[in-house]
């Protein structure tokens, strides 16, 4: 062979070496390897994307150690973070390409899915015409940004139900309210957060022009893993009421809270917020909000969900009544 045929050889050799070689590698206590891309670790999973396997999720536990090729940003318990190119160590450990040992043990994430926004869009609606005149739509927005010292979220949600009478051709409109509100918490510790909250939202039906709730408080992170998530808030609110045929009116009032979401597997899960604004003012006013969602993934970002929401007035507007409830179903887009 040529001279320039041993280069091309050589050439050709190399570069099928290399493309081979980079590659993030785990190996497992039970003598096991994976090679692919070590993406994440959250909640003592470990997710690796792999060309034969594809994503594949395992249990941190039963890793003894692994490498990647690329920088990886690994959150320690004690609340530092290592960012720089992982080694294979000795069993149960791991170290950087700087040469610092890094107990497994000690890892609490890896990638985590911060430092971005997270969040869905939520639609629905209904459109007959013949026998009946039926037009309805909702929409649900929300979004949340996670970092390491605080979390900022929000939220926004219209509902609006219209029918034409066959007969008469009058018009009823049967929902048109919206609702929006804004939250930060910035954690004190891993558990511990303070909160400033600010809810505004209307309802026509319930001649209620405007509802204003800011709010300030504590909360605590029980739980906070991709599978499971759960926390309670305490604190004190300023609610005010505009009405349309009534007078305004406004109290100091306590917040109660929680909010929990759990993932039974990659398509089902659950979310569940409660919102109990008891007066402390007067014992017998109170608001209380909660709503519970099914969701079913359909593919990687689209969904679909069957949303039970419940509201509660007290002391609504003359003539409104004190409950509302709602089934909605929509399809939703993640991100």
């Amino acid at each position: 062979m040529s001279r320039p045929g041993h280069a091309a050889l050589i050439m050709v050799l190399l570069t099928f070496a290399a493309a081979t070689a980079v590659a993030d590698e785990v190996r497992f206590k039970n003598g096991d390897r994976l090679t692919g891309t070590v993406t994440s670790a959250e909640g003592g999973k470990l997710k690796i994307t792999s060309k034969i396997a594809g994503d594949v999720t395992v249990d941190l536990k039963d890793v003894d150690t692994f490498s990647t090729d690329a920088p990886a940003a690994v959150h320690l318990n004690d609340g530092s973070v290592v960012r720089d190119r992982i080694e294979a160590a000795d069993a149960g450990a791991v170290r950087t390409a700087g040469g610092r040992p890094v107990p497994l043990s000690s890892v609490e994430s890896i990638n985590p899915n911060r430092d971005r926004w997270t969040g869905s869009v939520v639609a629905g609606g209904l459109v007959a015409r013949g026998n009946s005149d039926t037009t309805s739509l909702n929409v649900n927005a929300e979004a949340t940004r996670r970092t390491l010292k605080d979390r900022l979220s929000g939220s926004a949600s219209y509902i609006f139900s219209r029918d034409r009478s066959p007969d008469t051709g009058d018009t009823n409109t049967t929902a048109d309210n919206w609702s929006a509100a804004v939250k930060y918490d910035y954690f004190f510790t891993k558990k511990v957060y303070g909160l400033a909250s600010l809810r505004a939202e209307h309802d026509r039906i319930a001649d209620l022009d405007l509802r204003l709730t800011p709010s300030l408080g504590v909360g605590y992170q029980w739980i906070e893993s991709p599978g499971l998530n759960f926390n309670t808030e305490a604190g004190l609110a300023w609610v005010y009421e505009e009405y349309s045929d009534a007078d305004s009116e406004e109290h100091i009032a306590a917040r109660l809270a929680y909010h929990v979401d759990k993932k039974f597997n990659e398509r089902v899960s659950l979310r569940h917020n409660l919102v109990y604004l008891p007066s402390l003012e007067d014992g017998s006013d109170f608001n209380l909000d909660t709503d519970v969602g099914l969701r079913t993934s359909l593919t990687k970002n689209m969904f679909t969900e069957l949303k039970v929401e419940w509201k509660y007035d007290a002391t609504p507007a003359p003539g409104a009544d004190k409950n509302d409830q709602r089934f909605l179903l929509g399809v939703g887009w993640s991100f």
